[in-house]
């Protein structure tokens, strides 16, 4: 007989959540996401530089999500890594034409940009994509700025701009009762 089975299988079903934000539909067909699963070094690693950046940044919330990030059972991270723009001149990088954004020197914080606003959509889409076959495998979830930041700012993945996924299979849902950070 083996007890509590269902925690063995967490490494294969976040590949499959990571599958959904892989293909999520792409502006104009182009995939510029990039994705990675955490083992459990790295998940320590990860929380111990949210709480880094949280020191630097005074952001205190990290600290509540470094938490969340230790004691979850699987961490999947995603995001930009962008190539280009749409070529749509739309403004709305902020812009007049995607040659002028394209042109405009990065500004590198926790992520770099500015980027294509239909990059960051494509990384929404995929995200949020993830985030909803999480939810259909029952997992419990929560879409984390906090660790993508810390993921990009320390350069622990190649992207520009990230979002953090960490994964729970727990019979309470650690991401629900968090403390305030105020």
């Amino acid at each position: 007989m083996k007890l509590n089975p269902e925690t063995e299988i967490i490494e294969l079903l976040a590949k499959t959540i990571l599958v959904a934000a892989r293909t999520a539909p792409k502006g104009k067909g182009i995939d510029d996401i990039v994705t990675c699963l955490l083992d459990d070094k790295e998940c320590a690693e990860l929380a111990n530089k949210m709480e880094e950046l949280s020191d630097i940044k005074g952001m205190k919330f990290l600290l509540r999500d470094a938490k969340n990030v230790r004691d979850s059972d699987a961490v999947v991270l995603i995001g930009l890594k962008s190539s280009g723009a749409s070529g749509l001149d739309c403004g709305a990088c902020g812009f007049e034409t995607c040659k002028g954004m394209l042109e405009t020197k990065k500004v590198k914080k926790e992520f770099s940009g500015p980027h294509c606003m239909i990059k960051y959509l494509d990384l929404g889409i995929a995200v949020g994509c993830a985030a909803s076959k999480a939810k259909d495998l029952c997992i419990d979830n929560r879409i984390m700025y906090s660790a993508g930041a810390a993921a990009c700012y320390f350069e622990m993945m190649d992207a520009d701009v990230a979002m953090a996924l960490p994964l729970s299979v727990r019979g309470k849902n650690i991401f629900f009762d968090r403390p305030s950070t105020r």
